[in-house]
């Protein structure tokens, strides 16, 4: 048995661009609208893929939208449609419209009016038209109130990561200050065994090796004697330590010609032997160690320790 076919009204078109008329190329919507649609009812939809050629074409297929709910009667409105565009001006007779309709399974045939639309090219007048070059693109020139905000951005921007360096530095230097700091006997300890190996002994690395030694020994100097040792020359320097009680004059003598052949390895290129780089670390650890323990000793003997 086939389904019964139900008149269902008028089909509709309505225009995507708004135009009193219809161009070509201009975009259309076609379908029909259903008020008062039970829930859960099924529609199947013509397919109009047969339509579509050269002058009229499907841009959008069967789309179905709902245009009000009504809970209480459990009903609601809808909306089926295609888009078209014509390409060629003309008279065209859209197909009427089928929708199958499928109700608590029953199963009936909508039928909606087919309609005309018709489409017109944009009109020229021949008499006076007068074709012109095509226009490149019109450059308006850049305003203050264009480029404020950008430039307020930009500043902000710049501001907040100033801030968070100015933060960052800040806080690294809160935790080097709240972190002990080594005695400077251990930074010097720590800096010449980096000179253990006997690869600095290398002619191409003797300045390297003497370098570094004598670096350490200044710094350490500096810490724990108060004279300005990375400033001054080799003869400044020992002019300045030789009053230097807990400095021996074994350990004072050994330690000036250390820095001494420094020196002359340094800036006079001179290569040392063997023997005199094997007496630099010894001689530099050694220093350093009875240093520390003649101060050791000294506050130990000062009153009320």
């Amino acid at each position: 048995m086939l389904p019964a076919i139900v008149p269902g009204g008028k089909s509709y078109i309505k225009q995507l661009q708004p135009r009193d008329s219809i161009l070509i190329a201009d975009q259309v919507e076609y379908g029909f609208e259903l008020e008062g649609v039970k829930n859960g009812t099924l529609i199947a939809l013509p397919d109009f893929s047969i339509i579509s050629g050269d002058t009229l074409t499907i841009v959008r297929n069967w789309q179905i939208d709902t245009l009000k709910n009504y809970k209480r009667s459990g009903t609601k409105d809808i909306k089926a449609s295609v888009i078209l565009a014509p390409f060629e001006a003309g008279r065209y007779m859209l197909p009427q419209i089928f929708a199958q309709r499928t109700v608590d399974g029953k199963v009936d045939t909508l039928s909606f009016e087919a309609l005309e639309m018709e489409v017109t090219a944009m009109p020229i007048d021949t008499a006076t038209f007068v074709p012109h070059d095509i226009k490149g693109q019109i450059k308006y020139p850049v305003t203050f109130n264009e480029v404020l905000p950008w430039a307020l951005g930009a500043i902000a921007l710049a501001a907040l990561v100033y801030l968070i360096i100015m933060l960052a530095r800040k806080a690294r230097r809160s935790s080097e200050e709240a972190k002990p700091k080594d005695p400077p006997y251990v930074i010097a300890l720590r800096k010449l065994d980096r000179y253990r190996s006997n690869k600095y002994w290398a002619p191409e690395k003797q300045k390297i090796f003497y370098s570094g030694i004598t670096d350490a020994l200044k710094e350490y100097m500096e810490a724990r004697f108060g004279v300005d040792a990375p400033e001054m020359t080799t003869a400044e320097l020992f002019d300045a330590l030789k009053e230097e009680k807990d400095i021996s004059p074994e350990s004072y003598a050994a330690l000036k010609e250390l820095f001494e052949r420094a020196d002359f390895v340094k800036f006079a290129k001179m290569i040392a032997s063997d023997a005199d780089n094997a007496t630099v670390l010894p001689l530099s650890v050694k220093f350093v160690t009875d240093t520390y323990q003649a101060e050791l000793e000294r506050e130990k003997e000062a009153p009320g320790q």
